[in-house]
């Protein structure tokens, strides 16, 4: 999360007065940043990781473990070390002091709930081998920087979410529900961050939708579930606020369990990678070939299997934060026809990508969104400015969207060396990708940033998942790959990768042959120009053809093992055989190449079944716990030992035998 802006947040029915004059100005940025940046050249790759962290009070003599909210104490803590601070890290908002030289100290920033703490490398990792190796070390030293800075009953653990969010009770301190902002019944506004941007965000967002956002996530059906299953937390006798009257109209689903405010999805934490690529051609490759990897890396990542207390019947947590953030009116939702809106909207703004911003004539317009909305003045605007179509038709439907937070002071006049208006925009569409252009006034590159994983328990599996990712960019630059896939197709995985153990029982559409044509390939393989250190320069071919035939003979279902490890009869080469011959190509001496192993044994086994995600470890958890019923309720107790349990296995890493499921033989010493 950057800077956050400080100002007067307008209420939405002055905002609304100034969408459209907000909208205008963030294009003329955006504009100003392309013309500018659209030339940009790097050396090599950088990137960098976001790991986001729930704070838990234990109180171990009652048993019981909450929320807490101290974000705020705990950053101004970091952010008074003086040893960090000359280290070059903190809290760059609230930094002081001044760094001393050699890698600077890891850097922590707030989130939206007061119970979340982001944590980033102090500078961003290059693309050698050495700096794929440290990734672990850092994030364990994160991790143990904040503990320094906490409470001793408190504990930064990495769960997606937090089990008992919205039970009305499991937050220190206590505040009670039904705030004027959220207006929820289960959660306090004082739950989310105190800097007017967030709650101004969700209180917005519930004002311009015309009702409170509703989050229904179907129930795990066990032997002793009741059913129909009616959520017994819903309160409908609630008379504080009009939208109390939303549970009465039906807002909570029979079977489901039900939740009515942003902070239970942007209460949730992630694992983010940002990759810089060397300029903007490569980044607009790497958005579109990454794309359709965004359902298989939720689906290896699945680990939220429990909300509000109850055992859930989905595995991970992407459709709860889009409904989280769903400001979309009646009208836009397709509910009542359209009259006072400008378009029905397929997706929220939380959603999976809807668009490919490549020149790359691999492109085929059968694979775009047939259903893609774009505000057709924006984008003329754009192409008179000299943008291309395809990237001003991906910003365009971004703008589709109206700005919910707007500063009174930023009306005043349109400064072209600012991006806030089109931040406004491009930071509240939250994509499963998001393409991002340099910011104004310092040397940054075009990024990309990859967005659907699921935070995991251990360091050392997150660790694993950022290294894949980055290994997967440098073998779709190093060997041209081609995963494109209709995205509709996409959309259809995004849904899929819910599925309760989608992993191992689901199968997923994806691109049949992602090698260049034969003519081109070195060894098998394709071999062209990339970003980078360790990345082989052997000349390809300057522009790949077409392809020709029907789409639909382009891809197929395939499972997540055929996916990663490749069918056993040779059709689909997999994900990991061609990071392994990337990595063949650059000769990784042995001892890095035995390192990097243990990260990529980890992903195979995920995709194979040998090892369990989070999700499926954590309902066998509940289901042999002394104090489950069979009844899908996860009680104050036994949610307990589960977070005590999750601190164990962040701790041992398997190494004390526990939790091997999950994480396989027990890992060497660090």
């Amino acid at each position: 999360m950057g800077l956050l802006a400080v100002g007067t947040p307008l209420e939405w029915p002055e905002a609304k007065k100034s969408a459209s004059h907000v909208r205008s100005w963030g294009i003329e940025q955006l504009l100003a940043l392309w013309r500018k940046a659209k030339g940009k050249e790097r050396d090599a790759l950088l990137w960098g990781d976001e790991v986001e962290y729930l704070v838990v009070s234990f109180d171990d003599a009652e048993r019981e473990v909450k929320l807490s909210l101290r974000q705020a104490d705990i950053l101004e803590a970091l952010a008074s070390d003086s040893e960090l601070i000359r280290q070059g890290g903190g809290v760059p908002d609230l930094a002081t002091g001044e760094h001393k030289g050699g890698r600077p100290a890891p850097m922590f920033h707030p989130e939206f709930g007061r119970f979340m703490l982001e944590a980033t490398p102090g500078k961003p990792w290059g693309i050698g081998f050495n700096d794929l190796l440290d990734v672990e070390r850092d994030m364990k030293l994160r991790r143990k920087i904040a503990k320094e800075h906490m409470d001793p009953s408190e504990f930064p653990i990495t769960l997606t979410t937090f089990p008992l969010l919205g039970d009305r009770k499991s937050i220190t301190p206590f505040y009670p529900p039904s705030g004027s902002k959220l207006r929820s019944q289960f959660v306090p506004d004082e739950i989310a961050n105190p800097h007017i941007r967030f709650p101004t965000l969700a209180a917005n967002i519930r004002a311009r939708r015309g009702r409170k956002v509703e989050l229904n996530v179907p129930v795990f059906r066990d032997t002793k579930t009741t059913w129909p299953f009616k959520d017994p937390t819903v309160d409908y006798h609630l008379h504080k606020w009009p939208e109390d009257q939303d549970v009465r109209n039906g807002a909570a689903k029979d079977n489901h369990i039900y939740m009515d405010a942003m902070a239970f999805g942007m209460g949730s934490c992630c694992l983010q990678i940002t990759f810089q690529a060397m300029n903007i051609e490569e980044g607009r490759k790497m958005y579109d070939q990454l794309s359709p990897l965004g359902p298989i890396l939720l689906a290896l990542t699945a680990a939220t299997p429990i909300y509000k207390g109850f055992l859930a019947d989905t595995d991970v947590r992407w459709n709860q934060i889009s409904r989280a953030v769903d400001d979309r009116t009646p009208e836009e939702l397709g509910e009542v026809p359209l009259k006072h809106d400008r378009w029905r909207i397929p997706k929220s703004r939380y959603a999976s990508n809807s668009t490919y911003i490549s020149q790359d004539p691999r492109l085929r317009r059968e694979y775009l969104d047939p259903d893609l909305v774009v505000d057709e003045e924006l984008k003329a605007r754009l192409v008179d400015g000299g943008m291309d179509d395809r990237l001003a038709t991906h910003f365009a439907h971004l703008f589709i969207r109206d700005p919910i937070v707007i500063f009174a002071e930023d009306l005043q006049e349109l400064d072209l060396e600012k991006s806030d208006h089109f931040e406004n925009l491009q930071s509240t569409n939250w994509q499963h990708m998001r393409f991002k252009p340099p910011p104004p006034g310092n040397d940054t590159g075009w990024r990309v940033e990859v967005r659907p994983m699921e935070i995991q328990i251990t360091d050392f599996e997150n660790a694993a998942f950022s290294v894949f990712v980055v290994l997967i960019t440098r073998a779709i630059l190093s060997f041209d790959l081609n995963f494109y896939l209709p995205i509709p197709r996409t959309t259809e995985n995004m849904e899929t990768a819910h599925s309760r153990d989608a992993v191992l029982n689901d199968q997923f559409y994806f691109r049949k042959d992602p090698l260049p044509p034969p003519q081109t390939r070195v060894n098998g393989l394709s071999s062209t120009p990339g970003s980078g250190a360790n990345t082989p320069r052997s000349r390809g071919p300057s522009r790949p053809s077409t392809p020709t035939g029907p789409v639909e003979d382009e891809y197929e279902l395939m499972t997540i093992n055929e996916i990663i490890n490749g069918k056993a009869d040779g059709g689909f080469p997999g994900l990991m055989p061609l990071v392994e011959s990337y990595l063949d190509s650059v000769n990784v001496d042995v001892e890095t190449r035995c390192e990097l192993a243990q990260y990529l044994d980890l992903i195979k086994g995920r995709a194979s079944g040998k090892l369990w995600t989070a999700a499926k470890w954590i309902r066998r958890y509940v289901a042999e716990h002394k104090e489950y019923k069979h009844d899908s309720v996860v009680g104050d107790g036994l949610v307990y030992d589960l977070v005590k349990a999750a601190e164990r296995i962040t701790v041992n890493e398997g190494r004390d035998g526990y939790a091997k499921e999950m994480l396989g033989e027990c890992r060497e010493q660090a």
